[in-house]
């Protein structure tokens, strides 16, 4: 029943079977014309075409640029933390430089060194002090006499003396310190003209 509703109205059963016969044969008809049609059949062995070389030296040259980004990106973030770190240090260092000029202004004020109060003192700056020198916080060197430079040296008071030369450190007021190359805070002194 179903092939006389597919059937355009036949007559009979015989036209319905010999409908359903053209439909095939048409079909096969069209399969081999499809089949006929050329296709590029790619040779693994052949040569590849310029283009697809062209494509794959562009994407290993992006992928090497790629790379060399990646590793440029890792140094800077590196050398950056590094930076921060040190920063970081010197910024809390900073505020801890105060504390350690009240100790040694505690200990100069104090007659008696054999006592017990000043004992404390001088072990808990001491204490600080090594600290300070653990993290690289280091004072720097300007004994009197030595020669004054203006990238370590605050110049707060000048003198007329004949016994020094000039520009050269008389009295410390203030010890500076410095963190590697950098200086966390100048020395105060006196300098002879």
């Amino acid at each position: 029943m179903k092939a006389k509703k597919n059937a355009k109205h036949p007559k009979n059963v015989n036209e319905v079977t010999d409908a359903s016969e053209i439909n095939e044969n048409e079909m096969e008809a069209e399969e081999v014309e499809d089949s006929e049609e050329e296709v590029e059949v790619l040779d693994p062995e052949a040569p590849a075409t310029p283009d697809l070389e062209d494509v794959l030296a562009q994407a290993q040259d992006r992928h090497k640029r790629t790379l060399a980004e990646f590793d440029n990106f890792r140094k800077r973030t590196t050398k950056e933390m590094a930076a921060r770190y040190d920063d970081g240090l010197r910024a809390a260092a900073e505020k801890l430089l105060p504390i350690v000029d009240n100790f040694q202004r505690a200990m100069n004020a104090s007659e008696n060194k054999e006592d017990n109060f000043y004992q404390g003192i001088a072990l808990i700056a001491r204490q600080l002090d090594n600290t300070l020198a653990d993290i690289g916080i280091e004072p720097i060197n300007d004994e009197p006499g030595t020669s004054f430079d203006h990238n370590i040296h605050h110049a707060v008071a000048h003198i007329e003396d004949d016994a020094y030369d000039q520009n050269v450190v008389v009295e410390v007021l203030q010890k500076g310190y410095k963190h590697r190359d950098k200086v966390l805070r100048p020395s105060m002194v006196k300098v002879a003209n």
